[in-house]
């Protein structure tokens, strides 16, 4: 009883903190009421809270992955966002927060100096760091916890754990992704067609009149060099003698010569009939596609397209095959 006389003699403004003691032989249970000295007053203000703040955005980690909670600015109340580091962005966690709350107008990440973070950037680069969120023109400061930093061996088990399920998902999803892909370029190859399938008419059209008129302009070089030759043979044998023709001839062949070296100086080519005949078809094949508006680019894009699309097609084909030969055996 003394010593509660001096504890309660010690304060002018007292808590009440109740507590039991019992005594050594545990005969009797005594309460004892202790007084707590000093003013309440200045006392209160070294008293904290440990509930967060309803505008504070936290980042926790649970079973191993980060876990974002704030306060939607419409409904008032605090949501969480489970973030897939690697697999998860920026633009996708943004995108969430505005389908979680259609009073998020505008939302963007910038980093602790201002600077804005491209929305392709990984969630798991974005959480080694202090950063900004800002919703609605508001500006949140969010702090990220520091993650124990992993042994290297650690560090390759878990690369090589990734790597062993990637190629488990892949072995397991292959043959379903190319059946997948084997339709879509179906799809793709008859739309093509589709789209060929007008230009090649007009093709067919366009280089059967560029045909028709190369062939005339050959067959017309032919008959110009025929009477030439009947004309050199006339003027030899009934008009003049070979002595005086014979000047005349050799101008003529160097007439010529100089006639296909302009064309090399021209075009690049050698003066061949093959050559000759492929540059004159190709002029008159452009200039009826400009009459006929006929693209030939857009046909030329089309028919490669094509080609890509049968090549993939039969790349697929035959990874399907294989397959199934080997589930047969």
């Amino acid at each position: 009883m003394g010593l509660l006389k001096e504890i309660q003699m010690c304060s002018i403004y007292t808590v009440p903190i109740c507590f039991q003691v019992r005594n050594m032989s545990r005969r009797y249970l005594q309460v004892l009421c202790v007084k707590l000295c000093g003013n309440l007053k200045y006392s209160q203000s070294h008293l904290y809270s440990t509930v967060v703040p309803p505008d504070e955005i936290t980042i926790n980690y649970r079973h191993g992955l980060p876990l974002i909670t704030l306060t939607l600015p419409s409904r008032k109340e605090r949501c969480q966002f489970v973030v897939k580091p690697m697999l998860s962005t920026v633009g996708s966690f943004l995108r969430d927060l505005q389908n979680e709350d259609k009073g998020v107008k505008t939302a963007a990440i910038l980093t602790t100096d201002g600077r804005e973070i491209p929305a392709t950037t990984l969630m798991e680069i974005l959480l080694m760091n202090d950063f900004k969120l800002v919703i609605n023109k508001i500006t949140y400061d969010v702090q990220c916890p520091k993650k124990e930093k992993l042994s290297m061996e650690h560090a390759t088990d878990m690369e090589n754990v990734k790597s062993l399920v990637h190629r488990l998902f892949t072995a397991l999803h292959l043959e379903e992704f190319q059946k997948k892909r084997e339709h879509h370029l179906l799809e793709k190859i008859d739309h093509l067609r589709g789209q060929l399938q007008p230009l090649e008419q007009i093709k067919a059209g366009i280089e059967a009149r560029s045909e028709a008129k190369t062939s005339g302009l050959l067959w017309a070089g032919l008959a110009l060099l025929s009477v030439q030759g009947g004309a050199l043979a006339w003027l030899t044998w009934w008009v003049y003698s070979w002595d005086i023709m014979e000047p005349v001839t050799y101008f003529i062949t160097f007439a010529n010569s100089m006639v296909f070296f302009a064309y090399f100086i021209v075009t690049r080519q050698d003066y061949t009939y093959s050559a000759v005949k492929s540059r004159q078809f190709l002029h008159f094949f452009h200039k009826k596609s400009k009459q006929q508006h006929f693209d030939v680019v857009q046909y030329n894009k089309l028919k490669e397209d094509l080609a890509k699309a049968t090549e993939s097609l039969k790349q697929v084909r035959h990874s399907l095959f294989a397959n199934a030969r080997r589930e047969s055996q």
